[in-house]
């Protein structure tokens, strides 16, 4: 009875050893605030950079595209005008036009239950203003939006990182082009790289594809809506990390999480802050 009673705590022991590990793995999920805290900003503008930080996001991500007179900003679309007052394609027009556009307003009328009168007017930032304010030890999480429509983007997005001394240790750089990524590998082999992915079925990936991947990446993000639990163990397993995008609701972030996911985006990082940490 004894020695039974003694295997029973043995047992719960380490149960509970193995729930504490498993808490403090999830503690280490990478919480990459999209586009910066955009569920309650104006997506990629400083302001929203701020805000993800504030609400204890991990990383600034950052989408990149290139005015007509090559200068990187921070734009999801290659058009205008769905977050700016502009219309047009970023390529055909000027940083200083660029600069000129109300690119806040939009999100007041959007998500009336998160406007501020402080968004009306915000502009839109480069990259060289995001690195000039964060810094050169801040994280980022940065992405190579349509780099065939603007050729050299990835020679002036390395030039940028040196430019700044940003750390490089605290850096991923996201593509769903092979080629652009294959491009920032051999321009710099020190780049942490990530290969985005899009499913509009079940996702399954070879391991001849996960081993083209391993050649230039450290890890994949694939959309949430498709995976499950052996997809994401088949990546981990291969030692690629995943951060699956963009989940906003608890239940999901706990499921992926259980998963074993390394990291995801989303649009509430607090949220996910919360999550983590067992909330």
């Amino acid at each position: 009875m004894a020695a039974a009673l003694t295997l029973l705590v043995s047992v719960a022991t380490v149960s509970g050893a193995g729930g504490a590990i498993i808490k403090e793995k999830q503690k280490d999920i990478v919480n990459v605030a999209h586009r910066g805290a955009s569920g309650y900003a104006p997506e990629h503008t400083l302001v929203s950079y701020e805000l993800g930080e504030k609400l204890k996001g991990d990383y600034i991500e950052i989408d990149l595209q290139m005015t007509k007179d090559g200068q990187l900003i921070a734009m999801h679309d290659e058009t205008l005008d769905r977050t700016t007052n502009g219309a047009g394609k970023v390529k055909d027009v000027t940083l200083a036009e660029i600069k000129q556009l109300d690119a806040g307003s939009w999100f007041n009328k959007a998500y009336p239950q998160y406007a501020k009168s402080s968004y009306k007017g915000l502009t839109v930032p480069t990259l060289e203003e995001i690195f000039q304010k964060f810094g050169q030890s801040k994280r980022y999480y940065i992405e190579t939006k349509s780099p065939k429509v603007y050729p050299g983007m990835e020679e002036k997005l390395v030039y940028l990182i040196e430019k700044y001394g940003i750390d490089k240790r605290k850096l991923f750089v996201q593509s769903f082009s092979a080629e652009s990524l294959s491009n920032m590998h051999e321009l710099d082999p020190s780049l942490r790289l990530i290969q985005l992915l899009w499913y509009t079925t079940n996702a399954d990936i070879t391991d001849e594809e996960i081993a083209d991947i391993q050649e230039y990446a450290i890890g994949i993000g694939p959309n949430y809506t498709f995976i499950n639990k052996k997809y994401v163990e088949k990546i981990t397993n291969s030692g690629l990390q995943i951060h699956p995008y963009t989940v906003n609701d608890k239940k999901t972030m706990k499921m992926l999480m259980d998963w074993g996911v390394t990291g995801m985006f989303t649009n509430f990082p607090d949220v996910l802050y919360e999550v983590k940490n067992g909330k």
